[in-house]
């Protein structure tokens, strides 16, 4: 494991993000493993929130869909060991109120919740699975019309 990747892992686990992220795991039922870069990746996750295929808390990378589909997604675990590295910088569990109030941003933007959200853009859309959406017309009338 590269430095900076224990460093991550440290981190976190410090940080309270990566205890959070097994306590949501075991709540959803899923099976943590080793996963690459000291990140763990928690299978099976059976609630219904939050809806995404996959989510990141701490070094924990929850994900719902089958060991195929995400052996043919590398990039999405990419995308979420970055969302990883977010958490050490956005001090653990305080990346939660950030993270959703970009994610309301986002929608209010353009509809969708990642699209225009600085940690999704930051972690990589298209690494993601996320459709690039532009700006509402409504709201891009208005910045016209004020500028």
């Amino acid at each position: 494991m590269r430095p900076r990747h224990r460093v991550r892992q440290t981190v976190n686990v410090i940080n309270l993000s990566t205890p959070l992220g097994f306590l949501i795991a075991g709540i959803g039922r899923a099976k943590p493993s080793r996963g690459p870069h000291g990140l763990v990746v928690a299978r099976g996750y059976r609630l219904r929130v939050p809806a995404a295929v996959a989510f990141t808390v701490g070094n924990v990378i929850v994900v719902r869909i089958s060991d195929e589909r995400l052996a043919g997604r590398p990039e999405l675990l990419l995308h979420e060991g970055r969302h990883a590295t977010q958490y050490a910088f956005c001090i653990g569990p305080l990346m939660l109120p950030f993270y959703f109030v970009a994610a309301g941003v986002s929608w209010v933007l353009s509809g969708d919740f990642a699209s225009h959200n600085l940690f999704e853009r930051l972690a990589g859309l298209d690494d993601g699975g996320y459709q690039r959406r532009p700006v509402r017309i409504a709201l891009a009338g208005r910045r016209r019309r004020a500028g």
